[in-house]
């Protein structure tokens, strides 16, 4: 623990705390327990010294904004930036209870009755999300889900055939949009701290941008989040509980086919940012055996995307292209 933190965060509290534990390293940042003088449990996580002013108050806007749609997240407290009285951004939230990790959920008998009904209540949640007004978080981005894929592909410089093919299945089999809303961008079994009566919060918003709500959605159900369970929502859920929950509670109605073309998406997307965690530990700009087994997980997305394209070659609008060697193009 730095020495200094105990003091520095309780005078930028206005308070003295006490009990402050480191809770776990994280991928992107540090989240620690401690005591305000009254007994309330709070939480403080120190996001990267990179990390800007402006992400700080965008991620605690979010929170706020999701707070009031009826989304269950932790309430913002205290939000600081680099040069602030902590060193670096950090977030000052609610302390709420639950279990976040997987493993654990599946294996304690008191949580089956909230994992049965999750993939209905996580519709519901993501309909309350993408109700929430865009004039709200007006600075949010809104990346393509193909483009933003290729640009990280360029930037790395390797070569990823695997993914190029769905990506380019994807293009030509691209759904009609269904809106544009805030987007969680990792909404997911993990991401999710669950009570024995269901979801207590929703959590690492750090991802939120503009787009598609059925990203999210789609999210939710790409295989690598499913943690060995057999169903294809989290594990633990099949697609019609989560649409039709979905639309009731205020969503599009959507299809499955168009979930399975999110899902596809997404788990290219989750590949090549494999790939992005184990180049910075390979880079050396993080040195983290986390993030080198992180790295290692790629190859297990490209077999997921692979195996959805017959699902996506049902969609598409043109048939694909490829270059022969003389430059002329043709079908694949």
């Amino acid at each position: 623990m730095d020495r200094e933190l105990p003091e520095a965060l309780g005078d930028a509290l206005g308070e003295p705390v006490t009990d402050l534990r480191r809770l776990s390293a994280g991928a992107s940042r540090e989240t620690w327990s401690f005591a305000m003088h009254d007994g309330s449990k709070r939480i403080l996580q120190r996001l990267p010294r990179g990390a800007s002013r402006a992400g700080v108050d965008l991620e605690a806007a979010v929170l706020r904004a999701a707070f009031d749609a009826g989304v269950p997240v932790a309430r913002v407290f205290a939000s600081f930036d680099a040069g602030g009285p902590l060193g670096m951004p950090a977030l000052v939230l609610e302390r709420v209870e639950g279990e976040a990790l997987p493993p654990r959920l599946r294996r304690d008998a008191r949580f089956a009755p909230a994992l049965d009904a999750l993939a209905a209540e996580c519709g519901r949640i993501l309909a309350r999300l993408h109700s929430i007004p865009l004039d709200r978080l007006p600075s949010l981005s809104r990346p393509d889900p193909i483009e933003r894929c290729r640009e990280v592909l360029d930037r790395l410089q390797e070569r990823h055939p695997a993914f190029e093919l769905v990506l380019r299945r994807l293009e030509l089999s691209r759904p009609e949009p269904r809106g544009d809303t805030p987007v969680h961008g990792d909404f997911r079994l993990g991401n999710l701290l669950v009570g024995e009566d269901g979801v207590t919060a929703v959590l690492d918003w750090e991802l939120v941008h503009r787009g598609d709500p059925i990203e999210d959605l789609g999210w939710l159900c790409v295989p690598a989040w499913r943690f060995g369970g057999e169903l294809p929502v989290a594990g633990v859920g099949r697609y019609e509980q989560l649409l039709d929950a979905y639309h009731s509670a205020g969503g599009a109605e959507l299809t499955v086919e168009e979930l399975r073309w999110w899902q596809a998406a997404g788990t290219v997307w989750w590949g090549v940012l494999c790939h992005v965690q184990a180049s910075r530990h390979l880079g050396g700009q993080t040195r983290s055996v986390e993030l080198a087994s992180i790295g290692r997980r790629a190859c297990e997305q490209e077999w997921d995307a692979l195996e959805v394209l017959p699902d996506l070659a049902g969609r598409l609008t043109r048939a694909p292209e490829v270059a022969s060697p003389d430059g002329e193009r043709g079908p694949a």
